[in-house]
């Protein structure tokens, strides 16, 4: 059985330090490289409301900086403010930030929709190396983590189940995923202004485009167009209405979804 003092030195093979994320932070003088530097990101909503005491855990085992709640902080600003910040240490010749680079994993630990959201950013960032991402199983159906060896139950919140989480990060090998992209365009209806739906209201797979101009005589019968991709499964018609209506309730009263197998029933 490994004592405290391994743990913590096999923790070290994860941690990234404040200023690789903050630009207005001090530069640390760091010994180590890390072998499997990590960003989590939870979703506390997600599942059975387990996301809060992993969050905990997860800042307590590394840097409070590289773990985030997604409720606070999207993956969009976090990924694109880290890449920028890299980029300058790496212009300025700091090593340890090109390694980070070179070998940074993401943890995203949410249901499919959450690990949908993140591939979905990490798609549109357009990196020649995108990073890998390990999904915990932390939400309802967890299709897309079970297929990729994660698991489908909701995993443990303890420090023991973090850390054996963390191993499997560091020896898991990359396995490349297919996915779908979509442009959907929809007539608007009659009787109410065109304007598109706001950003806030729209699935995180789903982006806005401008209206289409009624000048546009290839599009003239349709007002709002959105772009968006999708790496499992993709539901229209009445099962997507389930799945929102689902969704529209345990973002209302997530205090009655606290069960992954009574949230299934639901």
């Amino acid at each position: 059985m490994e004592n405290s003092f391994e743990k913590n030195n096999m923790l070290k093979e994860f941690y990234i330090p404040t200023y690789i994320f903050m630009p207005e932070s001090s530069v640390e003088q760091v010994s180590h490289i890390p072998s499997c530097p990590v960003i989590v990101f939870i979703n506390t909503r997600s599942g059975g409301q387990l996301g809060h005491n992993l969050l905990i855990t997860y800042r307590k085992l590394l840097n409070h900086a590289q773990v985030f709640d997604l409720l606070d902080e999207t993956p969009d600003k976090v990924l694109h403010k880290l890449y920028n910040n890299v980029e300058r240490l790496k212009r300025d010749g700091d090593t340890l930030a090109s390694e980070i680079h070179r070998r940074l994993r993401l943890i995203v630990a949410g249901g499919d929709g959450t690990a949908g959201w993140l591939l979905g950013v990490v798609s549109d960032l357009k990196l020649v190396h995108p990073p890998p991402v390990a999904t915990v199983p932390l939400g309802t159906g967890n299709n897309l983590p079970y297929s990729f060896g994660w698991g489908k139950r909701n995993p443990g919140t303890d420090r023991e189940s973090v850390i054996s989480f963390l191993k499997l990060v560091k020896e898991a090998r990359e396995i490349n995923i297919d996915s779908w992209h979509t442009v959907m365009r929809m007539k608007c209806p009659k009787r109410s202004p065109c304007d598109p739906i706001a950003p806030s209201d729209l699935p995180h797979s789903l982006h806005a485009f401008h209206r289409v101009p009624k000048t546009d005589p290839e599009d003239m019968e349709y007002s709002y167009t959105y772009r968006g991709g999708f790496w499992n499964y993709f539901s229209m018609g009445m099962d997507a209405q389930v799945s929102y209506a689902f969704h529209s309730q345990r973002k209302l009263h997530p205090e009655k979804f606290k069960n992954q197998l009574s949230n299934q029933v639901n």
